[in-house]
């Protein structure tokens, strides 16, 4: 057997990514399979496998699948709870299906309908190199290898931003813990004529200062593209489109055109998407009805010929729907709804619109509406995410619905998909970037946006919502932060071009971006582009991030003439918490044998208590005083007892020669008989007795940890004290 590290290739690229080698390899695994290859970063390898076929029959659309899955074996680990084997994909292994999917989409040809199947496995997994990009990698490579028509490569990296004493340091592919470090996550996407997707998670970082990002990444694209190239010289194969192409014919697309371009041009400008919808509907109709009706009685030859050329009917008015969209926004400056190209929809906002939430807010820009709630728990209620990854726990959560209702349908309710989970996750870190830190802001924070009503941007309008839910609850956010999409559109040739701000949703079908920028006055927190045409460059990405920044501050500003900064209290509904620091040794001692110390103060002051590894002692409970209480005696359990110290304890023991005092559970000290009291003590018992909670005074911690007392000291200080007082009393000057 040949050496591990190329037995399972027959052809290998390789370079160096971020200080590590990144390898390519293809030829001996899934050799059934369309291509397959193995991409490894540092001792993260992922298999990507990918398959095309002939289109199922009626298909009239690209029917790209992907997915990715996360073994936990490549990390020697096994499934969380009792089923022990993977289920359904969980949010992180969605969410980098989506970010596959959205870059390699667009750059198949229109028509195109052939099965295409892209399956990526983790088969080994280091826990400090992520997988998600190198298995996007991977997905373009394996397409590239193929002879489906897709017009890459492409290259996806990972960009943090770590600064130093020597100044901003960008970082290709960073580790798990260098992440750690970064006030910016970044991933990127491109081919070799620009990018085409783009995810950002960034803490305020300013635009100039995610485009340096952007350009950093960019190079580092450029260096794995120049290997899938050479992989493709090696064993790639002709490219084909096939036979299957969905093409409409271009005698039906004339006559289309003819027959409703000018009705259709009038009915794309009717205000009111419903009315709009309604007007568009007729046009199509009487066009269908007028020229392409279904021959039902001819042959059956005839029959099917009208049905095919009624279907090519409605694919080109679809088209021809598009084209005039477009040409009405570029060469005319009229958007469907009457607005200029930056100007922002009408807005409107409340908060505290219901009584019991501890947050909530409504927000609606023109035709898309979202109502946002927000709960405030204690560290129980932290999401736990197990996986690949070491597991940790999330203090901030979002959660995103679109109903059917939303868009005036009524089709099969399910759970959350793909959509759900990637716009939840986007507004998610968006907001993420405006918290407070756990140690200013202890409590676990979700955030539930319901889309009532949408067209175009549910997602920003959540950023929005979230933001003033956030105010209303009381979480003393950093900065207010908005979202707002740009869209844009070319002429047909593509010489002309225009960048339209706060898109609805039929710009976003018929234009060639959504380009989404969540933040605040000071920089960006949130971007993903979803991208039609082949790509952008970084001076159209300027130009956006420009006139994204002048809308999110307009917006922002209407948004402070609701809640112009976070409410001072939480809402009484919350729990209170309140957070204390503990020497990490003295944790058994405030747990106690079996949980039992921590168990009695619980039940004693109705709270709940929290301690983490590090001495962090959350203490929660739905009224102040008994937090008070909780929190003293948590204090007095656990600190160190010092000379010098007085304590009132409870007398636990008597024996002959002195007092047994409790002076915090768990914490005895002993009293000698000299020390009860002044003068001569015969017996214990005539000053003290089993139960008596007394005044003792600290006066030696010997080195065994032993604790001597004396309530005779105690009580001279307290003579001593007292007699003060009464001296500057007696030296105070009589009133007038």
């Amino acid at each position: 057997m040949s050496d591990n590290t190329t037995f399972l290739s027959t052809h290998r690229v390789e370079t160096e990514i971020g200080g590590r080698p990144f390898r390519i390899e293809t030829g001996k695994v899934a050799k059934l399979a369309s291509s397959a290859v193995l991409v490894t970063h540092g001792q993260t390898t992922v298999l990507c496998a990918v398959v095309r076929a002939d289109p199922r029959p009626g298909l009239d659309f690209f029917p790209m699948q992907v997915d990715y899955r996360e073994r936990t074996t490549a990390a020697g680990k096994f499934p969380g709870g009792f089923r022990k084997r993977e289920g359904a994909p969980n949010e992180k292994e969605v969410l980098t299906m989506r970010m596959i999917d959205r870059p390699i989409r667009p750059l198949f040809p229109e028509g195109f309908i052939d099965e295409v199947q892209i399956q990526c496995w983790v088969m080994s997994h280091d826990t400090e190199n992520d997988a998600d990009v190198i298995a996007a990698v991977g997905a373009s490579a394996a397409l590239a290898l193929t002879d489906a028509p897709f017009d890459g490569p492409i290259a996806t990296v990972r960009v943090a931003r770590i600064h130093t004493d020597d100044g901003i340091q960008h970082i290709v592919n960073p580790t798990v813990t260098q992440l750690d470090y970064s006030d910016l996550d970044l991933v990127l996407a491109g081919h070799k004529d620009g990018i085409n997707m783009i995810e950002v998670g960034a803490a305020e970082v300013d635009e100039a200062g995610v485009l340096a990002a952007m350009e950093f990444g960019f190079t580092e694209i450029k260096k794995i593209l120049t290997i899938i190239d050479e992989l493709v010289s090696q064993c790639g194969v002709p490219k084909r489109l096939g036979d299957n192409m969905a093409t409409v014919p271009d005698d039906i697309m004339a006559k289309v055109k003819s027959a409703c371009e000018a009705e259709l041009t009038k009915a794309r400008q009717v205000p009111g998407k419903a009315d709009r919808d309604v007007a568009v509907k007729a046009v199509r109709d009487k066009m269908l009805d007028e020229h392409f009706a279904v021959n039902t009685v001819g042959t059956p030859g005839q029959a099917v010929e009208t049905e095919q050329n009624r279907r090519h009917a409605k694919e080109a008015f679809r088209t021809l729907e598009k084209k005039v969209t477009r040409k009405l926004i570029v060469e005319s400056g009229k958007r469907a709804d009457g607005r200029g190209y930056k100007d922002i929809r009408p807005i409107e906002g409340a908060v505290s619109i219901f009584d019991r939430t501890h947050g909530a807010a409504f927000f609606q820009r023109g035709e898309t509406q979202s109502i946002v709630t927000c709960a405030l728990g204690t560290g129980k209620d932290e999401q736990i995410v197990d996986g690949l990854l070491p597991e940790y726990s999330k203090k901030f959560y979002l959660h995103y619905n679109f109903p059917p209702f939303c868009v005036g349908e009524a089709r099969r309710i399910m759970g959350p998909g793909r959509r759900e989970i990637g716009h939840g996750a986007l507004a998610e870190r968006s907001l993420l970037g405006i918290l407070p830190s756990p140690e200013d802001f202890p409590y676990t924070i979700r955030l539930v946006s319901d889309i009532t009503e949408s067209n175009g941007s549910s997602s920003m309008a959540s950023v929005c919502g979230g933001c003033l839910a956030l105010m209303d609850a009381g979480v003393p956010i950093r900065n207010t932060c908005a979202g707002i999409s740009v869209g844009r559109f070319t002429d047909e040739q593509g010489g002309s071009e225009v960048f339209v701000t706060d898109i609805i949703g039929e710009e976003d079908f018929f234009g060639d971006m959504d380009f989404k920028v969540s933040g605040t006055r000071e920089g960006i927190t949130g971007i993903q582009l979803d991208l039609k045409a082949r790509g952008l460059t970084l001076d159209q990405v300027k130009v956006i991030f420009d006139q994204a920044r002048d809308g999110r501050i307009e917006i922002i500003e209407t948004m402070e003439s609701v809640i112009p900064e976070p409410r001072a209290k939480i809402s009484p509904y919350a729990p209170r918490l309140v957070t204390i620091k503990i020497d990490p040794d003295k944790i058994g001692k405030l747990i106690g044998p079996g949980g039992k110390t921590i168990r009695a103060l619980q039940d004693k002051h109705g709270v709940g208590i929290d301690v983490e590894d590090d001495g962090t002692v959350t203490i929660s409970c739905p009224n102040a005083s008994g937090i008070e209480s909780a929190e003293a005696e948590i204090s007095a359990l656990c600190e160190e007892v010092k000379p010098g110290t007085i304590y009132e304890g409870k007398v636990v023991s008597t024996k002959d020669f002195g007092a047994f005092i409790e002076l915090i559970p768990g914490t005895d000290g002993m009293c000698h008989i000299s020390e009860l009291a002044d003068g001569y003590v015969e017996k214990v018992s005539d000053v003290v007795k089993i139960g008596d909670v007394v005044r003792v005074k600290v006066i030696n911690v010997d080195d065994q940890g032993r604790i001597k007392l004396s309530r005779k000291a105690a009580l001279q200080d307290d003579a001593a004290k007292q007699g003060a007082g009464e001296a500057r009393e007696h030296a105070a000057p009589a009133a007038d």
